[in-house]
């Protein structure tokens, strides 16, 4: 057919034919109506012609693939480097929702930090009974090499990602805790410049909170939290190398706060101190932003055959010298069996009850959970404990007969690996698909920054299962992401 009679998509506004398909919809009502919050940013993106969003979301992919915004996938055949899907449909955060979600992410922040503290110091929290002390010795992620080293301020999550929900009653829930080296913080940056070009006068008129300041609030966080005056601090990005799935992040990072980023090749440690080598010699380090996991940290504490980290590292930290962001050991907190646990720190630590609400949880290493979850299996999503990116998860209702079995299996075999927790219903969002804009189910990872006090970027990453029917969010399993517009209030 030839280009003047090819057909053309007739002009229609965004939204035309949209329908939520029963689950709580992030920008509309169930009749398909916009929320009232949302009503003015809803028709400022309806106004926009199909045909040419379709043409903006080919641009956007365009410049992410000639930005090399990745991530890698090992276990893909057809090659491990992929650019990060985007939909430009964005994800509204109503002002007054967003700041009730603040004040319970810092609490929660706050908590973990005491609770990361204690649990490798003085321990009150085990002597106390609130937290079996079995659960915390036998946790992958526990380090006792660590037990007894002062963490700098009293701060172990310098950066924490928070994954949640939001209910069918509208509130938002967690689903789990990031505290090691949470990632995908360059995708939330990365996506809203690509919006401020593509859709400027919506951008402008829609009144968003801004989420430019993240590298500078970052930078400041870890200055704060130096063993030395901050304007003589040397700060590094401490990155496994090219080959690691979020090496662009490691990269855009470091050039965004304008400090080192290295290997552990790249770094020696001498008179208990840190070191990089530069063409004008060895200049000190003061804090270390490790994006290397904790046991490739140190080949003389930790795995000897590791070649990501640098050996006395940790020397250097019991010293004093150097400060590890996020701390090493942070894992026992957000292993999946210690989540339950989280509203007892809030109220052990803080004396608050907790702003934010969680999954019901079934720890399987308990009998009588166990028993519930064996013969409930079908209704259930089991997880591993230690599990992440979506891998070694069971969902219940869309399992094999063969997958349930082999679950069950394991359970049997390995209950203290796995926890349970019902089936919680997504919300979903507006999203491009072959098809025309369908509801797509979203999560949100908020990004909680700590120093010498604590930041929420505004807004964060909104995971999207871009696959009708899916509740798997996750990048490395076929989700994409949304810019997420935190609105401000009505002057």
């Amino acid at each position: 057919m030839c280009a003047k009679h090819r057909r053309k998509d007739p002009p229609s506004g965004l939204f035309d034919g949209y329908a939520p398909d029963g689950a709580i919809d992030e920008l509309f009502e169930a009749e398909g109506t916009p929320h009232p919050a949302m009503e003015r940013v809803v028709a400022l993106l309806q106004q926009l012609d199909r045909s040419d969003f379709k043409q903006r979301q080919r641009l956007a992919d365009a410049t992410f693939r000639r930005g090399g915004v990745t991530f890698s996938v090992y276990s893909d055949r057809r090659g491990i480097e992929k650019t990060f899907p985007f939909d430009l449909i964005p994800r509204l955060i109503a002002a007054a929702d967003w700041a009730r979600l603040e004040r319970g992410l810092v609490q929660r922040a706050t908590a973990l930090n005491r609770f990361l503290e204690d649990v490798y110091g003085e321990q009150e929290i085990l002597e106390a009974g609130k937290i079996p002390r079995a659960l915390v010795e036998r946790c992958s992620g526990y380090v006792p090499e660590v037990r007894g080293l002062a963490r700098p301020h009293g701060v172990s999550v310098h950066v924490a990602g928070i994954d949640l929900l939001r209910r069918e009653d509208g509130e938002f829930v967690v689903l789990e805790d990031n505290l090691r080296v949470p990632s995908g913080v360059s995708y939330v940056l990365e996506n809203r410049s690509v919006m401020k070009r593509l859709f400027p006068l919506i951008f402008q008129l829609a009144r968003v909170e801004t989420v430019d300041d993240y590298a500078v609030r970052l930078r400041d966080a870890l200055l704060s939290v130096s063993p030395v005056d901050g304007t003589e601090t040397n700060v590094a990005v401490l990155t496994p190398g090219i080959y690691n799935s979020a090496y662009f992040e490691h990269s855009f990072l470091a050039r965004q706060m304008g400090c080192l980023l290295v290997e552990g090749r790249d770094l020696f440690v001498h008179d208990d101190r840190v070191w990089v080598k530069t063409t004008r010699g060895p200049v000190q380090v003061h804090v270390i932003y490790r994006r290397v996991d904790d046991l490739f940290l140190d080949p003389g504490m930790f795995r000897e055959d590791s070649v990501l980290g640098v050996r006395g590292l940790m020397q250097a930290y019991a010293k004093g010298h150097v400060t590890i962001a996020n701390a090493v050991g942070n894992g026992v907190a957000d292993d999946k069996a210690m989540y339950p646990y989280v509203p007892d720190m809030v109220r052990f630590y803080l004396g608050e009850e907790p702003l934010l609400g969680q999954v019901p949880t079934f720890r399987c290493a308990e009998p009588d959970d166990r028993a519930f979850v064996l013969k409930h299996l079908e209704e259930l999503v089991v997880k591993e404990v230690a599990g992440a990116g979506g891998y070694g998860m069971c969902v219940g209702p869309t399992a094999t007969k063969a997958q349930l079995k082999a679950m069950a299996k394991q359970l049997a075999t390995h209950p203290e690996d796995y926890i349970a927790q019902p089936v919680v219903e997504f919300s979903t969002c507006p999203t491009l698909s072959s098809r025309g804009v369908a509801p797509r189910r979203v999560d949100l990872r908020p990004y909680v920054v700590t120093g010498r006090s604590t930041w929420v970027l505004p807004g964060g990453l909104t995971r999207v299962a871009l696959k009708a029917g899916s509740y798997v969010v996750n990048s490395s399993q076929g989700g994409g992401s949304k810019d997420t517009w935190v609105l401000k209030e009505q002057a």
